[in-house]
C-alpha cells in the first residue's frame, strides 16, 4: 500500500522538475534595451557558434570600424587586382581576403573576432550575469565568474559591448592607411604599363 503514494510522490516530483527546467531554459530574454539582455545575446551568439550575431549588441564605434574595415580591404583588393603585377599582388590579396570577401560589417567582425581569439575568451568567461552597475550611458555587467563586461547605451537605446571597439577601431585604421599606399602604388604601376 505504501507504494503506490510513493510512486505517484516520485511521478509528481519529476513532472514538477521537468515543468521547472522547461520554464527556466525557455523564459524570454531580457530586453535588449538593458545591458542583460544585451549580454544575453552575445552569450547566445557565442554559444551557437554565430559571432555575427553579436553585432548589433557591440557599441556604435565598433560596428563602424568593421564596416570601415570591410570596404576599405575590397576597395585595396580590387586595385590590387587592376593594377598591380601579379606576383606583387598575390601575397596582398591573400592577406586581406577574408576581410574583402566578407558580404558586411557583421561578417567582417567575426573574421576579426576568430582571427584575435574573441570567441575563444567568451567562451571561457560567459557565465550568468550576476550583477549589472549603470552609470548614466556604461555599464558594466559582472558574471558570476566575477568577469566585467562594459557596454555603453547606444542611441538606438541597445546596450553595445565595449571590449573590441580600440582594436576593431585599429584595424579599421590599418586598412585605411593600406588603401592609401595601395592607391599610390597602383598609380605608379598604371603610368609605368606600356600604352
Amino acid at each position: 500500500m505504501l507504494r503506490r503514494p510513493l510512486v505517484l510522490l516520485a511521478i509528481a516530483l519529476t513532472l514538477l522538475v521537468a515543468a521547472g527546467s522547461y520554464a527556466v531554459a525557455h523564459r524570454p530574454f531580457p530586453p535588449q534595451t538593458t545591458p542583460e539582455g544585451a549580454y544575453a545575446r552575445i552569450a547566445l551568439a557565442v554559444a551557437d557558434r554565430r559571432p555575427g550575431d553579436a553585432f548589433p549588441y557591440l557599441e556604435t564605434e565598433a560596428q563602424w570600424a568593421s564596416f570601415t574595415l570591410r570596404d576599405a580591404r575590397r576597395k585595396a583588393s580590387e586595385r590590387v587586382r587592376t593594377s598591380y603585377p601579379a606576383a606583387e599582388g598575390a601575397p596582398l590579396l591573400e592577406a586581406w581576403r577574408a576581410e574583402a570577401e566578407a558580404p558586411d560589417g557583421p561578417d567582417a567582425f567575426a573574421v576579426v573576432a576568430a582571427r584575435r581569439g574573441w570567441i575563444r575568451r567568451l567562451e571561457r568567461d560567459l557565465s550568468g550575469v550576476s550583477r549589472v552597475e549603470v552609470q548614466g550611458e556604461r555599464a558594466t555587467v559582472v558574471t558570476a565568474r566575477g568577469t566585467r563586461y562594459p557596454f555603453r547605451r547606444r542611441d538606438n537605446g541597445i546596450w553595445g559591448l565595449t571590449i573590441f571597439t580600440a582594436e576593431l577601431e585599429a584595424e579599421a585604421e590599418r586598412a585605411t592607411r593600406d588603401l592609401e599606399v595601395v592607391e599610390r602604388a597602383a598609380a605608379d604601376y598604371d603610368r609605368a604599363k606600356p600604352r
